[in-house]
């Protein structure tokens, strides 16, 4: 017999390569099949050889659903790659999941259909209950009447016979008085002949209880000590030559009892003796020598005998006990033969008491002889009374039967006044109702198969996709369905189809988002046909497993793979049923519970049992697992997708808004939250015992029998439960009520809420940009929570909700602007702007998508109007023309008024005012005055917004347009929201604990290690660091062990490099315990951006960047704001404070200048120099300590050689760009700097050396400096700044686009 060896293996992944590199003989030994994708027609053979046994079910409808079941696979895999194109998803369409299907829809058609048909079977029960009741008073009526005669009757009747069975009493109570005089007598004797009788067994008893058997018959004991002889012990007794003395008595006793003689021997002396032993020997080898002791006639045994028997009892050798120690066998004989002696003892004294008895027992006999005589008189009088009895009784039943008959019908007639009319009335009410919900659950049952399929589909396919996507596959699919014929409803809902109006109520009173999507998740959650379900996104999983676990009443065990004990909490799950919840699941599960997420069970005797390692453990049917992820956006190969429910646990925005619509509330009117939660509660409990009210009226009415009025418990119980419904109904309408007043007072806080909630998808789509840039839903609502708490209190409603939006939005602007790159601060910013200008509809989604990609468009533009339009701007301002009707008129502008175009496209500042003619306006004049300006601006722009304006700047110039954007945002939303806050570790460190740690993310050049090690000097604290590297990691752990408990820090560095160890950090700061951890303690890590990095502590961490500011004036803030500058003691300690404050300043102009010239490449280093706040350190202080030296005589040589050409040149490596380094230092390190109203830049006087003054006075000259800086500043032409602003505008559009998926959705929700 051939073996064959199979070998599956998946494509997808890195799995089948891996094996392959590292088994070649895979390839070189093995036949290699490949399997697609299941085609249609498997695909169709499959669904109509599972559907074919569905009952019910039309052959036409039957075949629909099998094209249903092809469908929804089929569109699965389109809506699956349109998902991978828009949003980087990826999720799989596998066979397993198109089985799941076919299995969900059996068993829910089958469930729904029965439910349906039971509660629409109870409704017209009720109904025709309802009915019977109606039409059955009258009837009641008439029997009455009938009743009536018979029941006179029957009362004469039974008054007759009462009067003849009295007079019969009477004479049988006279014979009954002789008898019991008769019984009297006979009594005594009786009692006297028991007194002689009992005094003979007392004597007999005696006989049979022994000294030491504490009451216990002796006789018997020793008949049972007979019993327990063996064979064996017998034998030895025999087998004894020279046996003991008490043996040898005992026997000799035995033979004396039984007459057995003895033999003559001679003794030691030569004298003749009897010897008993060998005749005793004889005798105990008999075979039936135990039964013979046992039946021994021991009532007449010779008193010659009883003499020999008492000489040998009182010997010593003869008493048990001492027998008992030489031989068991010869115990029991001894025990025999005392018997037999006290026996016949005590009954020679019974002899004479036993001929007092029979005299006594004779005389009785003959007096009861006469008294059965008199007793059979009695019984014959007796016999005739009975029969009189028992006639009198059939009357009497017939009475009461008669009697009962009537009082029934009394009852029936009465309640058919106020029973039947309170029976009525209650539920008569409900007539309407119920014959509506019969006829709409039999219209549902027909619609069952059409939405049960769609259901079906949801459930297996689309757990895993975001609401935009799962809502539209939805609405084709419902839409398919009715246009194929199988009946269903017109418009498609989840939540009706399968929700449980008790069990949905239930999740949300537990903590569930009350939007459809969630309730939706949580519907799949129920229903879905596998015991495990795979949660991806944070956000609200947990509520919804504790909303599961609330409704089963089970204690949910939460646990992750990174636990030791994680199996054993496992094993206990299944076995009790208890759900488990595993968190932070990354892209692969563990091996050892693949036998639970396969379902790996088998049958033993009737238990379902379960292998879980080297543990086979029963199964419970009710166990359900749970697994959830942090990982924004998780790829599940197709071997864990099959294994579980895929569900996308992302929060919507309803949910989100309602959620933070509570916490405002909860904050500002705590009352009201208080209240609201109160009636929450309470109204789902009004609702569910209404609903548990109906069912036990329908089920009193569905299991009486007969007429409803004929059974009164049953109508008490209907009375009773409907008047518990109305005053349930009637205290649900007065909280419903309440709730009302309620929603109105927190309906004023719904801006506050709203505007919160598009925020935080701001924040959730910056992953999209860069991994680091990760924040949990717990740390923004803690940020939301901190803001209603410092904010400015206001009565005013609407004033306070204004301070709510500004306060917060400015507080999370500061938050998260300190852990973005400076590339992406103003992109946060313009994302802010947008979605809050998208989500209020000022700017259409169209426009916001063309600003982004340039718009798309299938027609050829026309030919250019003029040579100096490019192709790009043309093609452009085509597509624009056709985006919107608004633009139609801008290309013919071109034409009509080509010297405006001209004008702003050779301009330097095409925004600035002016700029569309020679003639240049006053700068105070804001952006819509100058471009709405009639005799400037080309007359296609009249009406364009602001925001519409620059899609146009977008086409015609798109190098100014984050200018233009940084404008436009300080419009929009405040100057502050373009205005990023400086680097500030101190802020940070307030903001972290001691589970939370602090992540600098690192940028080319930046080095935050030496600002950390002064900051800890300032704190006092040691700082303990370690670096990637080969056996780093155990250190790196020892010294976080150590850490921990003094209180010290610890600053892992360069954490991208350390990839391989971070799982191991991970599961360190989960198990770490605050109430255990040294409250100093803090943990600093430094990393470039990684994907690799741990999303869970990049979400539980405090983040950083430390890099040079963008642009001149945020770059000079965060020079001065720079130890030592920041210190005022440095900054006012110099001898010369006027000359130290001017050239400080022009250092730091100097610092910034050759920062912001790397962004001009090429043009402005020939290599690009990583310059750091340590050359301004070190430069700052050398001044300092300069000008101490000589305070008159400033030594500009001095300082311009150790600042050029140490300090900062020592990083230049190329003669030129050191040529050009020195030259740039002159034109600020010079007397001239000191004089008064110096300007940095001849091309440009206003940037002028502020006046020697304090910190604050210096910062806010800095803060005066124009947001938009002019390329002369830096050196260069006008023109520098197109190649760099241009690429920079595209690299902005291309990663707003990466965010626009979100923005689309918010969109389509508030539509």
């Amino acid at each position: 017999m051939q073996v064959g060896c199979v070998v599956c293996f998946s494509p997808i992944g890195d799995n089948w390569r891996t094996r392959l590199r590292q088994f070649p003989s895979l390839v070189n030994c093995c036949t290699i099949d490949w399997y697609t994708a299941w085609p249609a027609d498997a695909l169709m053979a499959v669904a109509t050889k599972f559907l074919s046994s569905i009952p019910d079910l039309d052959d036409e409808v039957r075949q629909n659903c099998v094209e249903m079941c092809q469908f929804f696979h089929s569109e699965t895999k389109k809506l699956a790659k349109r998902f991978e194109d828009e949003l980087k998803r990826i999720y799989y369409s596998t066979p397993t999941s198109f089985l799941e299907l076919i299995q969900t829809f059996k068993s829910l058609l089958g469930d729904k259909r029965a439910s349906i048909s039971s509660l629409k079977s109870k409704y017209e029960v009720g109904l025709e209950k309802l009915t019977t009741t109606e039409q059955s008073v009258e009837g009641m009526k008439q029997e009455l009447i009938a009743l009536q005669p018979k029941l006179v009757e029957k009362n004469k009747e039974v008054g007759e016979m009462m009067i003849v069975v009295n007079e019969e009493s009477a004479k049988t109570e006279k014979v009954k008085e002789v008898v019991a005089a008769d019984e009297a007598v006979a009594s005594e004797a009786a009692a006297q002949s028991n007194a002689i009788k009992k005094e003979c067994e007392e004597a007999l008893a005696e006989a049979m209880r022994g000294p030491r058997n504490m009451g216990r018959p002796a006789l018997n004991e020793a008949l049972k000590a007979l019993d327990t002889l063996s064979s064996k012990e017998i034998a030895e007794v025999k087998a004894m030559k020279n046996p003991a003395a008490p043996v040898r008595l005992v026997l000799s006793a035995v033979c004396v009892l039984r007459n057995v003689k003895p033999v003559r021997v001679k003794d030691d002396t030569g004298k003749m003796v009897d010897d008993f032993w060998p005749a005793a020997v004889k005798m105990i080898s008999e075979m039936g020598f135990l039964p013979a002791l046992q039946a021994f006639d021991k009532d007449n045994i010779p008193p010659a005998t009883i003499k020999k028997i008492s000489e040998y009892t009182v010997k010593e050798d003869f008493q048990p006990d001492r027998v008992q120690k030489v031989s068991t066998a010869a115990w029991g004989l001894c025990m025999w033969v005392r018997a037999m002696e006290t026996y016949d003892r005590v009954a020679k004294v019974v002899a004479p008491k036993k001929e007092k008895l029979a005299e006594a027992e004779a005389e009785y006999n003959g007096m009861m002889d006469q008294l059965n005589a008199k007793r059979a008189e009695l019984k014959k009088v007796v016999d005739e009374l009975t029969a009189l009895n028992n006639k009198l009784a059939a009357l009497r039943q017939e009475q009461d039967n008669l009697t009962v008959e009537v009082d029934l019908c009394q009852k029936k007639l009465e309640r058919a006044g106020p029973l039947a009319e309170t029976l009525i009335t209650s539920l008569g009410g409900e007539k309407t109702r119920w014959t509506q919900n019969a006829r709409d659950l039999a219209d549902d049952y027909v619609n069952l198969t059409g939405d049960v399929i769609v259901a079906s589909g949801l459930i297996a396919y689309l757990g895993a996709f975001t609401p935009d996507f799962r809502e539209s596959a939805v609405k084709s699919w419902a839409e398919e369905s009715l246009q194929r014929q199988i009946p269903g409803s017109e418009k498609f809902f989840l939540e009706k189809c399968l929700g449980e109006p008790v069990k949905v109520r239930a999740w949300v009173v537990a903590g569930l988002p009350n939007d459809s999507f969630s309730i939706e998740n949580g519907i799949i959650m129920d229903k879905a046909g596998t015991a495990v379900r795979c949660l991806a996104k944070v956000s609200v999983r947990w509520k919804l497993c504790n909303a599961h676990g609330m409704c089963q009443p089970l204690q949910i065990v939460v646990a992750k793979f990174t636990d030791s004990d994680y199996l054993k909490r496992l094993e206990g799950c299944i076995q009790f049923g208890n759900p488990m919840l595993i968190e932070n699941m990354l892209e692969d599960t563990d091996p050892a519970v693949e036998p639970v997420l396969l379902r790996q069970t088998f049958k033993k005797g009737s238990a379902v049992m379960i292998r879980l390692g080297e543990s086979t453990i029963e199964w419970a049917k009710n166990f359900k697992f749970y697994l959830t992820t942090k990982l924004r956006n998780p790829h599940y190969l197709p071997e864990v997708a099959v294994k579980v429910t895929l569900l996308n646990f992302m929060i919507t925005q309803v949910g989100l808004q309602d959620q933070l619509l509570n916490i405002v509330v909860e904050k500002e009117r705590p009352d009201l939250a208080e209240e609201k939660a109160r009636l929450v509660v309470e109204g789902a409990e009004n609702k569910e015992q209404l609903e548990l009210t109906e069912n036990k009226i329908l089920d009193v009415l569905s299991s009486s029998q007969g007429n409803i009025l004929e059974d009164e418990t049953a109508v008490q119980v209907l009375s009773a439960s409907k008047q518990l419904s109305n005053e349930i109904a009637q205290k649900q309408q007065t909280a419903e009520t309440m709730e009302q007043q309620i929603d109105q007072a927190r309906l004023q806080y719904v801006p506050v809420a709203a505007q919160t909630a598009i925020l935080f998808f701001c924040i959730a789509d910056l992953a999209n940009i860069d991994p680091m840039y990760q924040y949990s839903l717990p740390f923004f609502i803690n940020l939301f929570k901190a803001a209603i708490t410092k904010s400015d209190k206001s009565d005013d409603i609407e004033r306070r909700i204004e301070i709510l939006n500004d306060f917060f939005m400015e507080m999370l602007y500061k938050n998260i602007c300190r852990s973005l790159f400076e590339k992406h601060k103003l992109l946060f910013s313009f994302l802010l702007t947008m979605r809050l200008r998208i989500t209020t509809g000022k700017v259409s989604m169209s426009d916001y998508r063309f600003l982004l990609t340039g718009g798309t468009a299938m027609e050829e533009p026309p030919a250019k109007p003029a040579d100096w339009v490019p192709d790009r701007c043309w093609l452009e301002i085509f597509k624009l023309s056709k985006l919107d009707e608004i633009y139609a008129a801008i290309p013919d502008s071109f034409i009509t008024q080509p010297k405006r175009w001209k004008e702003a496209y050779d301009s330097s500042d095409p925004m600035k005012p002016g700029a569309w003619t020679a003639k240049r306006l006053d700068s105070s004049q804001s952006l819509p005055e100058y471009l709405t300006e009639t005799r400037t601006a080309p007359d296609s722009l009249k009406g364009l917004s602001e925001f519409q304006k620059l899609l146009v700047l977008r086409c015609v110039r798109p190098d100014r347009v984050l200018p233009a954007v940084m404008t436009y945002v300080a419009a929009e939303i405040g100057e502050k929201f373009v205005t990023p806050p400086p680097f500030d570790i101190a802020g940070s460190y307030s903001d972290s604990s001691t589970t939370s740690p602090l992540i600098f993310i690192l940028s080319p050049g930046s080095d935050p290690s030496s600002a950390l090690y002064m900051f800890a000097a300032d704190k006092d604290t040691s700082l303990g660091s370690r670096w990637p590297g080969q056996g780093q990691g155990p250190k790196a752990e020892r010294l976080l062990s150590e850490a921990t408990s003094s209180g010290s820090w610890v600053l892992l560095q360069n954490c991208h490099l350390f990839a391989s160890w971070m799982p191991k950090l991970d599961k360190i700061l989960e198990q770490m315990d605050p109430k255990q951890t040294n409250t100093d303690f803090r943990l600093w890590l430094t990393s470039y951006p990684s994907d690799k990095f741990p999303v869970s502590i990049l979400q539980n961490s405090v983040k950083v960047t430390n890099e040079a500011p963008q642009g001149l004036r945020m770059n000079l803030v965060g020079s001065y704001l720079m130890d030592p500058i920041s210190n005022e003691e440095f900054f006012e300690g110099c001898k010369n404070p006027q000359a130290f404050k001017r050239l400080l300043y022009a250092l730091c102009f100097f610092h910034a200048v050759i920062q912001e010239r790397r962004l001009f490449g090429p043009l402005g280093w020939n290599i690009p120099y990583e310059f750091t706040q340590n050359d301004l350190r070190i430069s700052a202080r050398q001044l300092q300590m300069f000008i101490d030296e000589s305070p008159d005589q400033i030594q500009y040589k001095a300082i311009n050689y150790l600042a050029g050409e140490c300090n900062y040149g020592g990083r230049v490596t190329e003669a030129q760009d050191r040529r050009l380094l020195m030259t740039l230092l002159l034109d600020y390190y010079n007397e001239d700097v000191l004089k008064p109203g110096h300007s940095l830049c001849a091309e440009h006087p206003s940037f002028k050396v502020p006046a020697a003054g304090s910190m604050e006075e210096t910062l806010d000259s800095i803060r005066q400096v124009p947001m938009v800086i002019p390329p002369g500043i830096y050196g260069f032409h006008e023109n520098a700044n197109l190649t760099r602003e241009q690429n920079e505008t595209y690299a902005m559009m291309e990663n707003l686009l990466l965010t626009v998926g979100q923005a689309r959705q918010l969109v389509g929700e508030q539509a």
